[in-house]
């Protein structure tokens, strides 16, 4: 599982092209592939306050599904790199 800090608006827009495939969303807290390869869930997390900065947090937990290591590392390779921001 993963702690993210995004709104789930943003989740949805970034995630498209992050997965670079085709999906179904089931309402506003989860995801599959239209191939059934891969599942997202979401859940909500209690805002990160830094003094007067708050973030939103998502809970996000990937299942994949009859992948081998090698696909299953390009996934995630290619999720964290179109979900990267700035920094160092």
């Amino acid at each position: 599982m993963l702690d993210m800090s995004i709104e789930r608006g943003d989740f949805w827009r970034r995630l498209q092209a992050a997965v670079d495939s085709p999906f179904v969303q089931a309402g506003s807290d989860a995801c599959v592939a239209a191939d059934g390869r891969w599942r997202i869930a979401l859940a909500d997390l209690p805002d990160l306050s830094i003094g007067l900065l708050r973030l939103a947090r998502l809970q996000v937990k990937i299942e994949l599904i009859s992948m081998d290591d090698a696909a299953a590392a390009a996934f995630h390779a290619r999720f964290d790199a179109y979900f990267q921001r700035g920094g160092g």
